[in-house]
């Protein structure tokens, strides 16, 4: 059935083991991990674990309802799979979500290995996580015990493995073992090019290269510090009167915002006859360790404002994406303090204000976690990207690292290039002191909550004074910015409020162009509505939210075109993308 010669066989085995050796001195010689030290070091484990016995012996009988329903499903699975072995119908006893792509190869269903193999996975996920929802535990350490959970399930998938793979067993035989030796030899090159924690690749990062077929709009650096290049865009010879003025995170790269010209909000914009100013932040290194978190407020956000408007724009219409949005609610509640009138609107792309229930990603940034970071960053004098980056993986590990893990290091392939995924993996560190200082004032403090508990630069912080127009864009499935969390954030502005919730997650649900209008969207008026009354009485509209908020800035602009600035006379430091974006 395959005409592998013996010796390529016998070849490819010995590649493997002689590989395989390699890998194991290289993590006896104690490098390399997959997880951040927050998940696998902390003591919360340890507290977790001492409660759970304690609680297991003082009443081992609450326990032994749930293991008696195991087992006679467990039965049940062994009975109908001996049935489906010998060609009688059997009846699953589990089946994977529909959305579950780890299982849908035919043969998951068709063989009955495969089948049996899939259902006790199945089974015994949902085992263990019912067991663990009968212990009782505070909020923070049963939250923790969830999510450790949840990967512990998702890395023991049997997809995971070659031996129980019907997808990677085929390959093997086909090609007489040649996937494994390739896939050992591309996590041979990640695991020693990665550092401290495994970089898996999840696209091919040949395939783009910036200013050519990515971040391609055209436009200038018209103004820089140690923190940013301000890009000014070409505009059309007609535009709105309001300029936009966007202040991506600190934490990636700006051309999330600008990936292809099909997908650009940047370009759509552009288009539609909007001036456009952009922030794109530097990757800092060892020399920007002292920068802090007022240093990215005032060098990063109110320099490039002032060059902004020191051009004749009296108004602008801000847009904050994310981290982005938190320094620009911030810089508002500032100007109001300050009395500088030239907020015209502002508008938030997953924004978190209030922190009191960040998700899944607050066991990563709480007071707990914050000491591993410290340790961190004493080594490198900055933080490392790549761990928030890892962070931000975790939170959807079957999509963003399993599937590259079955693909690049069993299968032996490589990734598909993809611009999201390049942008995802380019990421950006943080000084220390801005790093831990934003921490601080946010996940591990809340101070935006409560008025005036945030001071920055010699001015107390009350986003009550905030009464702008704003419009909020939250992501139904968004793993980094839930969005109650996002919803009861807006709560704490006052002015006129507008709240679209898009389907999908933190960036493809912002990066929906109308174009494509892969996700609809909701929305609903009453924001004096619990989150869950706002969903179920929101109205859902097909397609793309981008025209629903563009109709709402050109209404805001008096629908009025004027004379563009003089763009062509406009001093440039350099051309778009810039080089600020490519170290």
């Amino acid at each position: 059935m395959y005409n592998i010669p013996h010796e390529t066989i016998i070849n490819n085995f010995k590649e493997i083991a002689d590989k395989y050796q390699e890998l194991i001195l290289h993590f006896m010689q104690g490098r390399g991990s997959m997880m951040p030290r927050s998940l696998i070091d902390s003591d919360k484990n340890r507290i977790i674990a001492s409660l759970m016995v304690e609680q297991f012996w003082t009443n081992p009988e609450k326990f032994c309802h749930l293991n008696i329903e195991y087992i006679d499903k467990l039965r049940e699975l062994t009975t109908n799979s001996f049935a489906k072995f010998v060609g009688s119908p059997a009846k699953a006893v589990f089946s994977p979500d529909n959305r579950d792509k780890r299982f849908k190869d035919s043969s998951w269903e068709d063989n009955a290995y495969f089948d049996f193999v899939k259902q006790y996975y199945l089974l015994s996920s949902e085992w263990l996580k019912k067991n663990i929802e009968q212990y009782e535990l505070s909020n923070d350490l049963k939250q923790h015990l969830e999510f450790v959970t949840k990967h512990f399930i998702d890395a023991f998938s049997p997809s995971n493995f070659a031996f129980c793979n019907p997808k990677v067993l085929r390959e093997t035989l086909e090609s007489g073992g040649q996937n494994l030796v390739q896939g050992l030899e591309n996590f041979l090159r990640d695991i020693k090019s990665s550092g401290d924690i495994l970089n898996i690749k999840t696209t091919d990062k040949s395939a783009f290269k910036l200013g050519k077929n990515i971040a391609t709009t055209k436009g200038k650096v018209i103004f820089q510090n140690d923190l940013m290049q301000l890009i000014c865009y070409e505009p059309k010879e007609k535009v709105h009167k309001i300029p936009i003025f966007i202040i991506l995170p600190c934490i990636n790269k700006y051309y999330i915002l600008d990936l292809s010209p099909h997908n650009s909000l940047i370009s759509f914009l552009v288009e539609n006859n909007f001036q456009v100013f952009l922030i794109s932040w530097v990757n800092p290194d060892i020399s920007l360790s002292e920068k802090g978190f007022e240093d990215y407020l005032k060098d990063g956000i109110l320099a490039p404002f002032e060059y902004v408007r020191n051009l004749g724009f009296k108004k602008i219409d801000f847009v904050g994406y994310c981290m982005g949005g938190t320094f620009l609610a911030i810089i508002i509640a500032y100007f109001k303090v300050k009395k500088i009138d030239s907020v015209h609107s502002s508008t938030f792309f997953t924004t978190l204000l209030d922190y009191t229930h960040p998700g899944e990603l607050g066991i990563f940034f709480n007071e707990a976690t914050i000491n591993y970071i410290k340790e961190d960053i004493k080594l490198k004098d900055y933080f490392d990207g790549q761990y928030l980056s890892n962070s931000f993986s975790l939170l959807r590990a079957n999509d963003l690292i399993w599937t590259f893990f079955v693909n690049n290091y069993l299968l032996g392939k490589k990734p598909m290039p993809f611009d999201l995924l390049y942008w995802n993996a380019d990421s950006t560190n943080l000084p220390a002191k801005m790093y831990e200082e934003y921490l601080q004032n946010t996940y591990c403090n809340n101070l935006l909550e409560e008025s005036n508990n945030l001071e920055v630069l010699g001015t107390k912080i009350d986003l009550g004074k905030v009464d702008c127009n704003t419009f909020f864009v939250a992501a139904k499935e968004d793993h980094i910015a839930p969005w109650r969390s996002i919803y009861d954030g807006v709560k704490l502005l006052n002015g006129h409020k507008i709240f679209c919730l898009t389907d999908s997650g933190h960036v493809a649900g912002v990066v929906n162009p109308p174009a494509i209008a892969k996700y609809n969207y909701r929305l609903n008026d009453d924001l004096s509505l619990s989150s869950h009354e706002w969903l179920m009485k929101a109205t859902e509209y097909e397609g793309s939210w981008w025209n629903y908020w563009l109709d709402w800035l050109i209404k805001n602009n008096d629908n009025k075109l004027v004379d563009s600035l003089d763009y062509q006379n406009l001093e440039a430091i350099e051309e778009a993308p810039g080089s600020y974006v490519r170290r």
